[in-house]
């Protein structure tokens, strides 16, 4: 499966982003999804998760609260929404795709997106 995420840009604190991960080959209910972010010069964290029905999803402390991630299988489609963003939110975000549901080490993830940049302003 390929992965494309989208939605990425310069926002205000305090403001709203969209991450969007469109698949394509295999379709993504066969996956678990997740989203992680890199910032710079620190190591790859995990963000959120959802199973391949979207009927569970888990987060990181970091972002619960103010982020949803959401899946439509119908149109291979996962969504990171960002709400109340912070400063500290500013990385590159991929989206992934793995055989296994809600994981947080990125090395259970087989698929990678290219990533998309979000910087949060103060």
């Amino acid at each position: 499966v390929q992965l494309q995420a989208s939605g990425g840009g310069l926002v205000q604190a305090g403001g709203s982003l969209r991450l969007s991960c469109a698949a394509s080959g295999r379709t993504t209910s066969s996956y678990a999804m997740g989203w992680f972010r890199q910032a710079p010069g620190k190591e790859r964290e995990f963000v959120a998760a959802i199973t391949q029905t979207g009927g569970s999803t888990n987060y990181a402390d970091s972002v619960k609260g103010r982020f949803t991630i959401s899946r439509d299988n119908a149109k291979n489609t996962v969504v990171l929404q960002m709400n109340s963003l912070k400063p500290e939110d500013t990385a590159v975000y991929y989206c992934a795709a793995g055989p296994y549901g809600r994981q947080t080490d990125p090395r259970l993830y087989d698929h990678w997106g290219q990533g998309t940049q979000v910087t949060v302003s103060s």
